[in-house]
């Protein structure tokens, strides 16, 4: 067939117009939407329970949004690994992932200050296993996760995360707290419990906190950290429990506290990172601060009359009371048969007072007390008396 040379030159226009338009290769492959392998894997220990968290992977291995999220696998083992060939468990995809994940794809809007969107995390809690060769002092588990697509097929395990394995004892008994004129009484029990040998020491770790009520934003602290690794071992304690207790001075009285404690195990070797342990925690107690103790009694007092040709006076000294509040002290006086009467109008601050209302030639009984900041006072003190001078 012969093809005239107009209808040849416009077949060969229209194959070069359609060349120009799009280049031809091989088909692409379709993506796989595998997503990223996590970077940020943590993980924390409390008792036997195992808390890992994590942040889901917004990108594919070929840097797309991941669109559609499988479940993510948890691995772990006594040593490093470089697969997740077994899991322990897994974790489902956020149920409005996919939404949150075609609205993040979309331009945003502009706006005149942008925030950046919270990355979604998600998180897992494992309890370690009670068989012996999780209980080892100077052992450690190591954790992954490997998050997967739709398909269940995944790029590779995250970074990987090492947790102690020394064992952990539960709270000691008998936990409480009460105010008491020193401070905070914080009192528990100990008990005999069965524990592994070697290099491990056991604290018991105190912690509080005020009451919601109380601050607009209330802060844990702890404490203290009272050596509790004879009362750990047992020492014949199961026959003779005893009680072991903590003073609490750092408080604020007429204020509310919550207390709580757990039994730390502390593993220490030679060359090597301290590693502690928190074991669960005793129910927390309440306490309100009210200060209804007095002061200290004074001692000491004594009583000193004017020399001769002297104004007619009485000086009184006596011990200092060292209660952290002390606002001052009350003087009393009184004649015999008579009920004390006080002198001063306010506290006196130093424990010295000088009376200058005696009589010259009569006979006084003196008594003192403290007083603390909130007016709470002591009883008197032991009584001194003393016969006015004569001018």
């Amino acid at each position: 067939m012969r093809i005239r040379n107009g209808k040849l030159l416009l077949l060969l226009a229209t194959l070069a117009i359609l060349s120009g338009c799009a280049s031809i290769g091989p088909p692409q492959a379709p993506s796989l939407e595998l997503p990223k392998p996590p970077i940020d894997l943590r993980a924390s220990r409390k008792g036997q329970k195992v808390t890992l968290t994590w942040t889901i992977p917004p990108r594919t291995t070929e840097r797309q949004s991941v669109r559609y999220l499988g479940n993510t696998q948890v691995c772990r083992s006594l040593t490093a690994f470089k697969t997740c060939t077994t899991p322990i468990g897994q974790t489902a995809p956020p149920p409005d992932f996919e939404k949150r994940s075609r609205r993040s794809a979309q331009p945003p809007a502009q706006t005149s200050a942008q925030t950046p969107a919270k990355k979604p995390t998600a998180s897992f809690v494992d309890t370690l296993p009670s068989t012996a060769e999780w209980q080892q002092p100077a052992g450690f588990a190591s954790y992954a996760v490997e998050v997967l697509n739709k398909a269940g097929r995944g790029a590779g395990i995250s970074n990987q995360v090492r947790i102690p394995l020394v064992p952990a004892l539960p709270p000691f008994p008998d936990f409480a707290a009460q105010a008491t004129a020193p401070g905070v009484n914080i009192s528990w029990k100990c008990s005999e419990t069965t524990q592994p040998a070697g290099s491990v020491r056991y604290l018991f770790r105190i912690y509080r906190r005020p009451e919601a009520h109380e601050t607009a934003a209330p802060n844990e602290s702890k404490i203290a950290d009272v050596d509790a690794t004879g009362c750990a071992e047992g020492e014949d304690r199961a026959k003779n429990p005893t009680v072991d207790s903590f003073l609490d001075q750092t408080f604020e009285w007429e204020k509310s506290y919550s207390y709580r404690a757990t039994v730390v195990s502390v593993v220490e070797a030679p060359g090597k990172p301290t590693v502690e342990v928190e074991g669960d925690d005793t129910p927390a107690v309440k306490v309100f601060a009210h200060d209804v103790f007095p002061p200290a009694i004074p001692t000491g007092l004594q009583a000193v009359s004017s020399g001769p040709g002297q104004q007619p006076f009485i000086d009184l000294i006596w011990t200092p009371v060292t209660d952290a509040d002390l606002a001052g002290y009350n003087v009393y006086r009184r004649e015999a048969g008579t009920t004390a009467k006080k002198l001063n109008a306010e506290p006196v601050n130093t424990p010295a007072f000088r009376d200058t209302t005696a009589a010259a030639g009569k006979t006084y009984i003196y008594s003192v007390s403290a007083v603390d900041e909130r007016g709470n006072e002591s009883e008197k003190s032991t009584e001194a008396n003393e016969t006015a001078g004569s001018n």
